[in-house]
């Protein structure tokens, strides 16, 4: 399948995709790797992105993935979070004509954010942007998520503005996008006075440090997950919104000693 795609790609004439579980782009690695040095238009879709697939056990649930496609050089990697990402997604897939873009998405039931008080979703085209400000405009810590653990970002911001805890939340379907922006975008979104900074994502944490810093965190997968429904290994594996907060608060503590 991938050296059909591939020759479809140099052939031109159209925009050749192929869709199927994420865990399955190990087998694709190798046409997926061709086609981002030959800077071919290829579009893959990977669906099924993490742990919460459940009950198939570990042979069947992503872990290192992400991080394995993030390595190849040239491919562009897109993690949106909701129904408005991954219609931008689907846009920048379409116009993009120079090297292959990888689409991976959840098979969880995630909300639809609500654009008219969280950023607009136009923000993926330029990789991560500012989802939500804290409340005085002045963050202590920030928290930042791909795919479907948005959502628990979003939910631990209001917990810990209860708290009294100013938290900016910001949404990185995309390294590859962001590291193609001005200097001052990134520093405007990572701003180098706020040191306190925690990344929720489901998979290997290799790379995130690159963003996050010596003071920042990372809540993540450095191990394989286990047989069991997808919302007992979310929580099992502290993928809630209560641990995010928890994490948060000890991390703003630490740096703050």
């Amino acid at each position: 399948m991938g050296a059909i795609l591939n020759g479809l790609a140099v052939h031109g004439g159209v925009i050749p995709y192929a869709a199927t579980f994420f865990i399955f782009s190990d087998y694709m690695r190798p046409p997926i790797r061709l086609a981002a040095m030959m800077a071919q238009r290829v579009i893959y879709i990977f669906t099924h992105d993490s742990i919460g697939v459940g009950e198939d056990g570990a042979t069947h649930q992503p872990v290192e993935q992400l991080a394995n496609l993030r390595a190849i050089p040239r491919l562009m990697v897109i993690r949106p979070c909701d129904a408005n990402e991954t219609a931008f997604a689907w846009r920048v897939a379409i116009e993009t004509q120079d090297q292959p873009v990888a689409l991976v998405l959840t098979r969880q039931d995630v909300p639809t954010l609500d654009r008219n008080y969280y950023a607009s979703a136009e923000g993926l085209r330029r990789g991560a942007y500012i989802l939500a400000e804290a409340a005085n405009g002045r963050p202590e810590v920030i928290l930042i998520a791909t795919g479907s653990e948005v959502n628990l970002i979003v939910e631990a911001q209001q917990q810990l503005q209860k708290q009294n805890i100013q938290t900016r939340l910001v949404s990185m379907p995309s390294w590859e996008l962001f590291d193609t922006q001005t200097e001052e975008y990134r520093r405007l979104v990572f701003p180098t006075s706020v040191r306190t900074r925690l990344v929720v994502e489901a998979g290997a944490t290799q790379g995130w440090h690159r963003y996050i810093g010596e003071r920042g965190d990372v809540i993540g997968l450095d191990h394989f997950g286990a047989s069991a429904p997808g919302p007992a290994l979310m929580r099992e594996f502290g993928f809630t919104a209560e641990n995010v907060c928890k994490r948060a608060l000890a991390l703003l503590e630490k740096n703050n000693a």
